[in-house]
């Protein structure tokens, strides 16, 4: 099985990288990083002329502001390569051999290893808003009502909806490889979906809007997950219906509240009624 472009390992893995090569443009990318974050105290310290203590006051907000920097920088260089790569021979669905000699599976080895530096970057930042710029810079279509933060995702042919919530260690891909097979097909992720933890959903899968992956469920390549259906195991099968979006429940759960809240009141007053009757006798 092929790993997720943003999952938390280095580029030098015998699934992605076919050339080694392609480091150079790796640690290119690590260089501009750190070249960006080098700049950047530069131009404080000459600017403002600042003495050692107030160069510490101010150290922790421009710290923050030098790693959003070299993420955005990261992402403006590697969206720059990945046009030039992208002109060059363009990602298509298929079925490809998994051989340096196949054009489909050498240039997304490239591709995966100009994204890797800046995912990386931005999946180790506390803010999940970070991770959704990212995927969209590379071409993921998504919204930033989407929870994909504990997840780990490939970075083309996906769409997601509105909505959709990524368990943790979930993986979402479009890419697998299977034996000497190289394998890449769209992935479309609908409104409200749901992928429950340490899930893998395959190239080709298709989540209609409700749909709920249970957590440690896999589902098949090109697989459809019908709408307001709940699937479960390896490989995914039908469980239950999705009450949860049924017109109406949330009027029913509400009035339920209410007389719970209503009848908790009433034992409330009762209690304090014989409590102070007790206090008196006593």
């Amino acid at each position: 099985m092929s790993v997720p472009s943003s999952l938390n390992v280095g580029p030098n893995t015998t699934l992605t990288l076919v050339k080694k090569r392609y480091l150079i443009l790796y640690i290119f990318l690590i260089w501009t990083s750190i070249f960006s974050i080098q700049f950047e105290l530069w131009l404080l310290w000459r600017l403002y002329e600042l003495k050692f203590i107030q160069f510490l006051f101010f150290l922790p907000p421009l710290t923050f502001i030098m790693y959003l920097t070299s993420v955005f920088v990261s992402l403006l260089f590697a969206k720059l390569l990945l046009v030039i790569v992208n002109l060059i021979h363009k990602p298509r669905e298929g079925v490809f051999l998994r051989h340096h000699s196949d054009k489909d599976y050498r240039y997304w080895s490239l591709r995966s290893t100009i994204k890797k530096w800046p995912l990386w970057l931005s999946h180790k930042f506390p803010f999940p808003f970070l991770d959704n710029i990212c995927l969209k810079v590379f071409g993921v279509k998504t919204k930033y009502s989407n929870s994909l933060f504990e997840g780990f995702i490939d970075t083309e042919f996906i769409d997601f909806g509105k909505h959709v919530v990524v368990g943790q260690s979930a993986i979402i891909q479009s890419v697998v490889i299977v034996g000497n097979l190289f394998i890449m097909r769209k992935t479309v992720i609908e409104d409200n979906a749901v992928i429950g933890a340490h899930s893998v959903v395959m190239p080709g899968t298709h989540m209609k809007k409700n749909s709920i992956l249970a957590g440690s469920s896999m589902t098949t390549v090109g697989q459809e997950l019908d709408e307001n259906w709940i699937y479960l195991g390896a490989p995914a099968k039908r469980f239950k219906k999705n009450v949860f979006y049924d017109e109406g429940l949330e009027e029913i759960i509400k009035k339920q509240l209410e007389k719970r809240t209503e009848s908790q009141e009433k034992f409330e007053d009762l209690y304090t009624v014989r409590v102070d009757k007790e206090t008196k006798i006593n």
